[in-house]
């Protein structure tokens, strides 16, 4: 695991949010455009750079994950089975993204069809888009940073060693003892 420290880990898990903010920006303009399937489309294409991007920072994408030594490879999988990520240390597809913003329906649906009411309708669409592709990648961060930090705690206890000296040993009733 290329990530030292919990001080480290929160940086970058501050970096990936900022861009996470951006690109929902640029997916809210895209659904505040009265276009059919414009805002899918951004939403996909956005989501297929994003999510392998915020992946890399954590360093969590599948060639980084190969190069790690066997017991990281374990500590790393172990922590996103446990949080039942479907995106960490896998390729991310269109399909896959598909499927997720399938689970998100209800709010892509709306967007859809508020577009096209003048207007309101327009900022409707803008604001949802915004807060879906916002819901979606910082969701993806918390799973990253959870699985970072819960492999880097795992491997500080699994490298921890303890040295006891004799006086460690002096019994608390010892003349010797301070």
């Amino acid at each position: 695991m290329l990530i030292r420290s919990l001080a480290e880990l929160d940086r970058i898990r501050d970096e990936c949010k900022s861009m996470v903010t951006k690109r929902s920006a640029v997916s809210a303009g895209a659904a505040a455009v009265p276009i059919p399937g414009l805002d899918i489309g951004t939403d996909v294409a956005l989501l297929v750079e994003m999510l392998p991007a915020i992946n890399s920072k954590f360093g969590l994408t599948p060639q980084q994950i190969e190069q790690l030594d066997t017991r990281s490879k374990r500590l790393i999988v172990v922590a996103a089975s446990g949080i039942g990520s479907e995106i960490i240390g896998k390729f991310v597809s269109r399909t896959l993204v598909m499927s997720l913003l399938r689970k998100m329906g209800v709010k892509v649906a709306t967007k859809s069809i508020t577009r096209f009411i003048p207007l309101v309708g327009q900022a409707v669409a803008a604001t949802i888009s915004f807060g879906v592709m916002k819901m979606v990648g910082n969701d993806h961060i918390e799973d990253c940073y959870q699985v970072c930090r819960q492999a880097l705690l795992d491997e500080a206890k699994q490298s921890t060693v303890i040295e006891i000296g004799p006086e460690d040993y002096r019994h608390v009733d010892s003349p010797t003892h301070p």
